[in-house]
């Protein structure tokens, strides 16, 4: 970071603190090429020192969502900082695309074509009556992530978060865990109602929003948000049939052997997550502290670099790994762009899930690093289906290193069983739930009855048909107010598809090729946000592409490779 442009130290208390940084870029003048490089570097400086302190807003926020003074600092940010500075990023843009020393940069490389593109974007959706509305949805989302945050039950004496009760419904106890669940669904429909009238706020906020820009729906407004120029709306559907044709049936398949490994006569929501052979759930560490130190141990194995950036993040306090009271949901890895390191927040409660999460996380911190030395910050802003590959495909690459986590090989071949499994059922969950937004925003002004209309008959479409949920129809029929990603980041979902693909592929050629598909991993890492998505893939070794055939054979090769555990 440019030392000379940025105050040090770089303190945000308002608008006031910032503004002036813009008006000094805004009135800049720039008489030649080195002039605009400069420029452009210290735009690049402004947009980093910003980004991190939202990111630390945001992150103490979600570690403590009970802490006043943290969701303060947050919504002042986006209340009362965030709306005075839009208009000036907006100029910002404009300076730099309309500049004579724009259309050279340009043809320099793919990157720059890439970035000047993506400026050329937000400027023609910029819209200054859009502030206000983007500042009152941002304050929505963090209401539902508060909600979430806060939900529990009660069980044994215990004051358990949703996601440590979730833990219950993996115990062989089948009594206790049709308690637990119910328990569960009981505290969600409490806030059914909340949520479905924030979320019916979003809605109309959300096409509003559109509408101001010129388009036509908010869907088609965020496609061009999303710098979706490598494919299109037409490609998702693609997708959608692709998965319903070639993996829904193998999950059918799944469900129907799960069925009757357990003799069951009727398969429950409750009997989704145990051991279908009766087995105690796998229990790979206890606490978040022997999570990261068995993670490392995984990753370093896979490849030396990858541990050693964990160390670095251990060293210097960039993980919250535990779950607790008022934490928020989820998990994330948040890039500190300032000091180019990144954040790792997640919900650890003991289970194998909590690997995944930790390796995938881990994907995407190691993804930050390798992007470090790119010059500008909009070269590591990676569009999400190259995000997502970094970070999905670390979940396979690490599955062999795993037993640091289990040292019986039958506990270990479980585990890699249950993420094989789990494809299988992401991918039409992630087609469901893409799927779903899609006619959402191409409807806005569907009501309640036929929005569970609509999520209800996609679950007949992408479930496997085989669990019972008869007189439990209103959970599923409010079970997407569990996927934070329709509340918070509309339209940030189908990359996970398209990534889960693409990490099978490079997990295919880890197997057969070694340590040349980690090369060809962490290559694709270093590109950041420079080369069109199809040419990033490409360079990880796989293909961009969701045709039914292609889908079918890497899950044919899941298949055969779930066949080689079994036996």
């Amino acid at each position: 970071m440019s030392s000379s442009f940025i105050p040090n130290p770089f303190v945000v208390q308002s608008k006031d603190d910032v503004i002036p940084l813009f008006e000094s870029l805004l009135v800049r003048s720039i008489a030649n090429a080195q002039d605009f490089e400069q420029f452009l570097q210290n735009v690049s400086d402004l947009e980093s020192a910003l980004s991190e302190d939202m990111a630390w807003r945001y992150i103490k926020m979600t570690c403590d969502t009970q802490n006043k003074d943290h969701e303060t600092s947050y919504l002042t940010f986006v209340q009362e900082i965030q709306p005075h500075l839009s208009p000036l990023e907006d100029q910002l843009n404009r300076k730099i695309v309309n500049s004579p020393f724009a259309e050279s940069l340009r043809q320099l490389n793919e990157g720059n074509e890439i970035y000047i593109r993506g400026l050329k974007g937000a400027v023609e959706i910029f819209r200054e009556e859009n502030i206000p509305i983007q500042s009152e949805l941002a304050t929505l989302a963090q209401e539902y992530s508060s909600i979430q945050g806060n939900m529990s039950i009660e069980w044994e004496g215990q004051t358990n978060t949703l996601q440590q009760a979730s833990n219950i419904l993996m115990q062989t106890d089948r009594q206790k865990r049709e308690q637990v669940w119910h328990l569960m669904q009981k505290r969600r429909s409490e806030d059914t109602d909340k949520l479905n009238k924030l979320f019916n706020k979003m809605v109309q906020l959300r096409h509003q929003l559109a509408v101001n820009a010129g388009f036509e729906n908010f869907r088609d407004y965020m496609f061009k948000a999303m710098d979706r120029y490598d494919y299109d709306v037409e490609a998702c559907k693609d997708f959608h049939r692709s998965v319903e044709t070639a993996v829904v049936p193998m999950l059918k398949s799944l469900m129907l052997d799960r069925k009757t490994k357990m003799r069951l006569a009727s398969l429950k929501p409750w009997d989704t997550a145990v051991d279908p052979l009766g087995r105690e759930p796998l229990k790979p560490f206890h606490g978040g502290a022997q999570l990261l130190e068995k993670g490392i141990d995984c990753l370093e194995r896979v490849d030396p670099y990858f541990g050693d950036c964990l160390k670095t993040m251990k060293s210097n306090n960039l993980l919250d790994l535990d779950s607790r009271l008022g934490k928020a949901p989820g998990g994330y890895n948040y890039p500190l762009a300032k000091t180019n390191m990144p954040f790792i927040f997640m919900n650890a409660s003991g289970n194998l899930r909590d690997v995944e999460t930790l390796v995938h996380e881990a994907g995407h911190a190691i993804h930050s690093f390798q992007m470090a030395p790119l010059t500008l910050n909009a070269y590591k802003n990676t569009p999400s289906e190259v995000a997502e590959l970094a970070s999905m495909s670390m979940e396979l690459l690490t599955m062999n290193t795993w037993d640091a986590y289990f040292d019986d090989k039958s506990l270990l071949n479980r585990a890699k069983s249950e993420q094989l499994e789990g494809i299988l059922g992401t991918l039409p969950w992630i087609a469901q739930v893409d799927a779903f937004q899609h006619w959402i925003y191409e409807n806005p002004t569907h009501n309640d009855a036929e929005r569970t209309a609509r999520w209800l008959e996609l679950c007949s479409r992408y479930g496997s048909g085989e669990v019972d949920y008869t007189d439990l129809e209103t959970a599923l029929e409010n079970s997407w107010h569990k996927q934070l990603h329709i509340f918070e980041v509309p339209f940030y979902y189908v990359e996970y598809g398209f990534a889960q693909l693409g990490a099978v592929g490079v997990w295919k050629n880890y197997i057969t090729k070694g340590q040349a598909a980690i090369e060809d991993y962490k290559a694709f890492l270093k590109l950041g946000n420079t080369k069109s998505i199809p040419n990033i893939y490409e360079t990880a070794g796989v293909k961009f592409e969701f045709s039914e055939s292609y889908i079918s054979d890497l899950m044919q090769f899941v298949k055969v490779e779930l066949a080689a555990i079994h036996n």
